[in-house]
């Protein structure tokens, strides 16, 4: 193996996806221990402004990088895809030998004992965890900011929202600080930091891959059926390839080629801007040259936004709450008055704001039981629906707002979710597998991406239409400002 990296690879090394990467370190044209370092020096470069890194092992990283070349001659590394590959993993998964905080003050010195399932299966593919990446508060919120470990912006613009939960991972591979890394998502935690930083992100459909080892656990059935555990990375091929990695059980394969596709218009009753809607016509207008597709309504769009803020306030926010004040009791109320008289709690606002939203609609028991109906209603209709169909949404009606902003579209009491979250909750509400893409730039030069959905069972063909979208559109672009 080669000493020193080829310079037209190590001065590429940092726009190449996961899939690239493994290729040259098999083939030796470089080593997982100088692609590791790379990504160190650029973390440490770029970090500072831009907050996406929150715990870092880099000395034990290193290690393992230069463990990895020395032993690549002595082991079948053909069943391990991930061969010496730096990766990132979202906060909330626990990592051996590293912190599960959450973002509150109270949990900042534990130290987790074992690995996340998800995490003990990069592992085995041969992955190198480098570090771990922020989160809002317990991951309640769709802006990643805490208390305890500050604000983290935007890949392409430091004055906008790297989004949220799943904020910090995204953000640090917009900017090429690691290839691919683990999210989750319950509102949209995948798809709004994929979204807003120009990344590719996948949602799982319900019940696919395991939740064991993230904070906060989710043990209501209505919640985990909304709540998946999925790969953020810089292209479809790695996204397909993690998840293939971190699935239950193998599904049957799926044929684009037997795939209707329908795709929400653009007035369906819910915001997008002129920008976004014109993103989403040159999607529509490519896809009709292709094959047959449709424009059309699904079934249960209308109800997805309020069904979703239903079931996040199934239990009042309890399970929140007890994880973020460690006791029963607390007034949510003063904590949150406090918190912003005075900036002197140990709460962020986001977070005590969201726990005073989900008591405020807690729905009822009568309510409970109309919501159970309904779901198992919707789920017979959506699995005949879209046997043969691919649906393709908007993320969001624009791309990246303004710090702060995004969080009262969200959780105004005004109720202004129910116009700005449709495009988000359905996937969480229905269980439905959703690859968000890139598809270009608005005037402001930032990020674009569309969701392309469907049931379980249709992931090949999900990820087929997602890999021609992005070859057509173009893809990741890495962002370079904090270079």
């Amino acid at each position: 193996m080669s000493k020193v990296m080829n310079l037209q690879i190590k001065n590429n090394l940092l726009n190449l996806d996961a899939t690239e990467i493994a290729a040259l370190i098999k083939d030796g044209q470089i080593s997982s221990e100088e692609i590791t370092k790379t990504f160190i020096d650029h973390i440490k470069k770029v970090n500072p402004s831009l907050n996406a890194v929150v715990e870092e092992r880099f000395s034990d990283a290193l290690e393992e990088a230069k463990d990895a070349d020395q032993n690549m001659n002595h082991i079948n590394i053909n069943n391990k895809p991930l061969y010496g590959v730096p990766v990132s993993i979202k906060e909330s998964f626990h990592v051996k030998g590293m912190k599960t905080t959450g973002g509150v003050a109270h949990r900042k010195d534990i130290i987790m004992s074992k690995d996340a399932e998800v995490v003990e299966r990069l592992k085995n593919a041969g992955a190198i965890i480098l570090c771990k990446t922020n989160t809002p508060a317990l991951c309640f919120c769709h802006e990643t900011d805490n208390k305890l470990y500050g604000r983290t912006n935007n890949a392409w613009n430091k004055k906008r929202t790297a989004g949220g939960s799943s904020g910090g991972e995204a953000a640090l591979i917009g900017v090429g600080g690691t290839p691919i890394g683990m999210s989750s998502d319950i509102g949209g935690s995948i798809r709004f930091p994929s979204h807003f930083n120009g990344v590719v992100g996948f949602k799982p459909g319900k019940f696919q891959v395991s939740s064991e080892g993230h904070l906060p656990a989710d043990n209501i059935p209505l919640k985990t059926r909304m709540s998946s555990i999925g790969p953020i990375g810089k292209s479809v091929r790695d996204v397909k390839l993690v998840y293939n990695l971190i699935l239950k059980s193998k599904v049957k394969k799926s044929f684009f080629e037997k795939m209707q596709i329908e795709m929400l218009p653009n007035d369906n009753g819910f915001p997008l801007n002129e920008q976004t809607a014109s993103l989403m016509d040159q999607v529509y207008e490519y896809v009709s040259t292709i094959y047959q597709a449709n424009l059309s309504i699904p079934p249960y769009f209308n109800d997805s936004a309020v069904i979703w803020q239903e079931i996040m306030s199934i239990d009042g926010g309890k399970e929140i709450k007890d994880l973020a004040f460690n006791t029963d009791r607390v007034n949510v109320w003063k904590h949150y008055l406090k918190e912003k008289m005075t900036n002197n709690t140990a709460t962020h606002a986001f977070l005590s704001w969201a726990l005073i939203g989900a008591n405020l609609f807690k729905p009822s028991q009568k309510r409970k039981k109309e919501i159970d109906s309904f779901i198992e209603e919707g789920d017979r209709a959506l699995h005949s629906y879209l046997k043969n169909r691919l649906l393709i949404f908007p993320v969001y009606h624009r791309s990246a707002l303004r710090h702060g902003e995004l969080f009262k579209e969200i959780f105004s009491i005004q109720k202004t979710y129910t116009k700005f979250m449709p495009y988000i909750a359905y996937a969480n509400v229905w269980g439905l597998p959703s690859l968000t893409v890139p598809i270009g730039f608005d005037d402001k030069n930032l990020p674009v991406g569309i969701q392309i959905m469907s049931k379980n069972g249709n992931e090949d063909a999900i990820f087929k239409l997602g890999q021609l979208l992005e070859n057509k559109f173009g893809g990741y672009v890495r962002s370079t400002i904090y270079d």
